[in-house]
């Protein structure tokens, strides 16, 4: 706290000025959009907004010393790293902050959690943690980086909500520091067009409940934010225009969410009619059907149900049967993404970690962590597939933990086939190795069945581990996140032998 009369040293957001302030010249020319738009010039997928452009500050400082609704700290995953952004933080916020901090018990890589700001003058703090980048996995990075910008605003969001509750009417104010600390080796160009563009895109939705975006920046990060946020963020018609040339080939969807080419869906734009043919049709209709294929309908592609039929019939030809296949995989996957399935999440039976050694994403299943009877299972299974559709697009590998599962978490191969039908065939062809930690005899004959009678191509991938001292031969320790009772468990049937990694702080 600053001595009596004394200066405070916290900067309040409303006293500095925007990005659309920062160039007056070109904000007063006279030019409209016509004199500067030609017919037929392409506009920016970033329009000038100045209304977008007043809730934006670049400011060069520490961002502990913003007074707004919530700052963002970035930190590893187990919400201690040393990095000159958390220890600016948690000096200023005082002792209480690392207490609160534990009960969090750490937070996943891009991920959000909020905490009390205590001595700061920002009213929250907002704890993300951004991906270790490698460029072989560069498109695993981005998406775990774009989904730290957004699940920081959508915190944001949460507290203006909160607050209208409780009758306060302010809007939120959030001041960002950069996500991607220089220790987990992310470019700062590629990182500073996810954050401008993920914040411009959440805006552009969302602007009625955030009132300022402050991007507190060093001497190195600013020079990069200066020459980009044009990009984003033009200050003028002139701006926007010659800005155009500079964006990156992926400018990501309309949320911001970087775009993977292989998850793209491809349609056709005359259902049912094949192409070789479609010039002479045209010809012989006489009329203009430019606009076919502008519509949701125009983009179905045959009857489904006379494709069902010829199925059963055995007179489908094998690509048609993939692209069936493949569009009642895209129902699903529109479904999962439009469905609230918090319910599930919060029971974490699913999750990413790190890498096994050959550099293959690992994701874990808790197989206790599964009420089979007391939740809706085909939730569980859009769940999965929102969670696994965009790591299934390159190698992965699945560690499923058995330990101390009773009958109420086993699933039944009824589900297990359902899903294996559902999901895409990426998922089958990038699944390099499946982990079944802890077996007992009986889950033994149960995937030996499974895999031999209901599904096939997956037997081979199976392999049983009877402890954590086979699994490391694979998958180094420091690559998973372990629930504490594995630990316990298997510290107490095999023996511990952490000589090699140090032992787990809630044993």
């Amino acid at each position: 706290m600053d001595p009596l009369g004394a200066p405070s040293q916290f900067v309040d957001v409303d006293t500095l000025p925007s990005w659309g302030d920062s160039c007056q010249d070109e904000l007063n020319s006279s030019d409209t959009t016509a004199e500067i738009f030609q017919e037929d010039t392409v506009r920016s997928p970033f329009l000038y907004n100045k209304d977008v452009n007043g809730k934006v500050v670049l400011w060069k400082g520490d961002v502990a010393l913003l007074n707004c609704t919530a700052i963002v700290n970035t930190s590893n995953e187990s919400l201690t790293d040393k990095n000159p952004v958390s220890e600016s933080i948690f000096m200023l916020a005082g002792p209480d902050l690392k207490e609160d901090l534990q009960k969090l018990k750490g937070c996943r890589t891009g991920e959000a959690k909020l905490t009390k700001g205590f001595n700061l003058a920002a009213r929250f703090i907002i704890h993300t943690v951004g991906p270790k980048y490698k460029s072989r996995y560069r498109t695993a990075a981005e998406s775990s980086l774009y989904s730290c910008y957004r699940n920081v605003l959508q915190l944001a969001n949460a507290i203006f909500v909160f607050s209208l509750c409780c009758r306060e009417q302010s809007m939120s104010s959030v001041g960002f520091c950069v996500i991607n600390s220089a220790k987990r080796g992310y470019p700062l160009e590629d990182a500073t067009h996810i954050a401008l563009r993920t914040v411009r895109r959440f805006l552009e939705i969302h602007g009625e409940t955030i009132e300022k975006v402050v991007f507190a920046v060093s001497d190195l990060e600013e020079g990069t934010y200066q020459k980009l946020l044009p990009l984003y963020f033009p200050r003028s018609l002139k701006e926007e225009n010659r800005s155009l040339p500079y964006l990156p080939a992926d400018i990501g969807n309309a949320e911001g969410e970087p775009v993977v080419p292989e998850r793209q869906i491809r349609i056709s734009e005359k259902p049912g009619a094949p192409e070789d043919n479609q010039e002479e049709e045209d010809e012989g209709l006489g009329v203009d059907l430019s606009f076919i294929g502008s519509h949701a309908f125009a983009r179905m592609e045959g009857d489904i149900d006379k494709q069902r039929k010829l199925i059963l019939q055995g007179q489908l030809s094998e690509a048609a049967l993939q692209k069936q296949h493949q569009r009642n995989y895209n129902r699903w996957l529109c479904q999962a993404r439009s469905e609230d399935l918090s319910d599930i999440a919060s029971l974490k039976a699913l999750y990413q970690t790190g890498v096994d050694n050959c550099g293959r994403t690992v994701m874990v299943v808790v197989g206790r962590n599964i009420p089979v009877t007391l939740i809706d299972m085909d939730k569980a299974l859009l769940y999965f597939i929102h969670v696994m559709d965009h790591i299934a697009v390159k190698e992965y590998v699945l560690v499923y933990f058995h330990t101390l599962t009773s009958e109420y978490n086993h699933l039944d191969s009824d589900f297990l086939k359902k899903l294996y039908d559902v999901v895409d065939v990426k998922y089958k062809r990038n699944l390099k190795a499946v982990y079944f930690v802890h077996p007992t005899f009986r889950s033994k004959v149960s995937t030996w069945f499974f895999t031999t009678f209901s599904v096939s191509g997956l037997k081979d991938k199976i392999h049983h581990v009877d402890s954590l001292h086979q699994l490391f031969s694979a998958i180094s320790p420091e690559q998973i996140d372990f629930p504490p009772f594995v630990l316990e468990y298997d510290a107490r049937e095999n023996g511990p032998y952490y000589t090699s990694y140090p032992p787990s702080p809630d044993l």
